[in-house]
């Protein structure tokens, strides 16, 4: 596979993005200068046209921010549970540098 045209196809995507245009095949095709047959051809092409398809539904629904807002907190929920073990770790061997001081 042609990098290049990996290259063209994900610029384009970014392109139409960042004009709040759709991403169809048909436009990606048109903005990297290939066919869109290439596209349709070429798994690895197709895949980068869905996926940046994929992001912008996603992030544009209600649902899907609601998705992306849960992730955030249960990411969130694990890295403060992480934090109050160590926290309590640190106690502990506080605690007990000071018993042996003693």
């Amino acid at each position: 596979m042609n990098d290049d045209r990996v290259i063209r196809v994900e610029q384009a995507c970014l392109d139409l993005v960042a004009a709040g245009k759709e991403i169809t095949v048909e436009a990606v095709a048109a903005r990297a200068g290939i066919g869109r047959a290439t596209i349709y051809r070429h798994p690895e092409l197709n895949a980068v046209v869905h996926e940046h398809r994929q992001r912008g539904h996603d992030a544009i629904t209600l649902t899907g921010l609601t998705v992306q807002i849960d992730q955030l907190r249960q990411g969130l929920e694990a890295v403060a549970a992480r934090v109050r073990h160590h926290e309590e770790l640190l106690r502990r061997l506080n605690r007990s540098a000071t018993k042996q001081k003693k």
